[in-house]
């Protein structure tokens, strides 16, 4: 990953990786570990990325992409935000819904509208 797909920042404290909305695909473990070593390297606790950067196979959950790649940051210890609007695929199944919802009461993967959202979770 080039630096100019991923900067590093400072929320509240937390070390985040911020990636870009534009790079390559997210669609598998593989994409998932090269996120996670750099954000490691980098001191990273937590990886943003934008709804854009995701295979559309990871908002169906039938295809075990999302639970694949969710899996690989609880192995790691390395917080996963899924950061924009991903309610034309909420819409669409109450699975998914119901997953977003179970996620985002944890502390390990949050689905979150904007950055301004990750701040007040960053806060506490």
């Amino acid at each position: 990953m080039s630096e100019l797909t991923s900067d590093l920042q400072t929320i509240h404290g937390v070390p985040v990786l911020m990636c870009a909305s534009g790079g390559e695909t997210i669609g598998g473990e593989r994409d998932a570990l090269d996120l996670i070593g750099n954000a490691g390297y980098q001191g990273a606790q937590w990886v943003v990325i934008p709804v854009e950067r995701f295979d559309e196979a990871f908002f169906r959950l039938s295809t075990r992409v999302a639970g694949d790649i969710i899996q690989k940051f609880v192995q790691y210890a390395m917080g996963l935000v899924v950061l924009g609007d991903i309610s034309r695929h909420t819409e669409d199944s109450s699975a998914l819904r119901d997953f977003v919802r179970e996620c985002n009461r944890g502390r390990q993967t949050w689905f979150l509208a904007d950055v301004e959202e990750l701040r007040e979770r960053l806060k506490s």
